[in-house]
């Protein structure tokens, strides 16, 4: 099983980046005991501060994998780009917040990726990648 999980802007800051908000802990490091967690599935890795290059991301992996763990960051609120990207490809993508967005702004109430992904977990902090993957392999051997 093929798994992709994609972070968008600023994720490459956790860990420095208001911790109060996304914890202390970097996603390098969260990602490697995920590897291990899981060691039965393939997981992959990508971060970009760019939409276009999300998009692009989305495309290349959204026909051969299983299934596509995104964290759009704050492209959640303003990207159609991203969301027709989402709506365009055949793999189940599920839309992972490390904070509550519906605690925080309310600009952040509004997802535009969120009616093309099979579900959404928010404000779980990093755990919800672990569910979403938790997901994906559940239902991928049913």
């Amino acid at each position: 099983m093929k798994i992709s999980v994609i972070n968008g802007p600023n994720l490459n800051l956790l860990g420095v980046r208001e911790t109060s908000i996304y914890g202390e802990k970097n996603f390098d490091e969260f990602y490697e005991a995920l590897c291990n967690q899981f060691e039965n599935v393939e997981l992959e890795y990508y971060q970009s501060n760019i939409e276009g290059e999300i998009v692009n991301k989305l495309h290349e992996v959204g026909f051969d994998f299983q299934g596509i763990i995104l964290n759009a960051g704050a492209y959640t609120h303003t990207s159609v780009a991203i969301s027709d990207a989402i709506a365009g490809i055949n793999t189940p993508v599920i839309e992972v917040h490390i904070s509550n967005i519906y605690a925080r702004e309310e600009f952040r109430h509004k997802s535009l990726i969120s009616a093309n992904c099979v579900g959404m977990i928010s404000g779980l902090g990093l755990s919800g990648y672990e569910l979403a993957l938790q997901y994906f392999v559940d239902n991928m051997n049913r």
